[in-house]
């Protein structure tokens, strides 16, 4: 039931992220809460118009994620962060293809939750925040069958003209993504090496692939 609801909320993160190239021109006057309740009230909409998302069809869901969802998030300090101090020690193509299998282990294992989640609202809390943080937390309620579940947004202030905001974490039900995978991602580090790591998620990715 906990790996359902897991599912359910990745996919409320894939879809109220994914109409970020849709924020007005001024999305960087944009406070971070209403930056997330504008990407939130997107959602049920991209739910509603993208019938292949909503069945879960894989190559729908990685365009979907290429075109919209990986230039506005800041997924290198997602995976790095991820991969702990070790990251450093990695030649950058190794830096190049753990992105790679991370990203595509993300989508394909949340990607059949898209028709799942046609019933479900976001409330954004009120943020506390001062005018210049350049890094904050959105917190979130989804609101559907049951309690409220907290969903949770780490955001960085992105540099220069036309700055705006990117997401680099997610937290869900107290549990932060990327220190979810860190635990993982170190285990597989000290057993077999940063290769063994890229080829266990490559492994993963292919077996997910064939499920469909």
């Amino acid at each position: 039931m906990r790996r359902q609801l897991w599912v359910r909320l990745f996919a409320v993160f894939v879809l109220a992220t994914s109409n970020l190239l849709a924020v007005p021109a001024r999305a960087q006057d944009q406070t971070a809460d209403a930056f997330i309740k504008h990407l939130s009230s997107e959602m049920l909409n991209s739910i509603k118009t993208d019938p292949a998302s909503r069945v879960g069809n894989v190559p729908a869901i990685i365009a979907l994620v290429d075109a919209k969802l990986m230039p506005n998030v800041n997924f290198k300090r997602m995976t790095s962060s991820a991969a702990g101090p070790t990251w450093r020690q990695m030649t950058p193509e190794q830096q190049k293809r753990l992105q790679e299998e991370f990203k595509i282990l993300l989508v394909r294992t949340y990607a059949g939750a898209l028709s799942q989640i046609d019933d479900v609202t976001v409330a954004v809390k009120p943020l506390r925040a001062a005018p210049d943080d350049k890094e904050l937390v959105v917190r979130t309620d989804v609101k559907g069958r049951g309690d409220p579940i907290q969903l949770d947004y780490r955001l960085e202030k992105t540099p220069g003209e036309g700055s705006s905001w990117k997401i680099y974490n997610l937290n869900i039900m107290g549990v932060w993504l990327v220190e979810a995978y860190r635990s993982q991602f170190a285990q597989e580090i000290n057993a077999k090496g940063v290769d063994g790591l890229i080829a266990a998620l490559a492994d993963r990715n292919k077996s997910n692939a064939k499920k469909g």
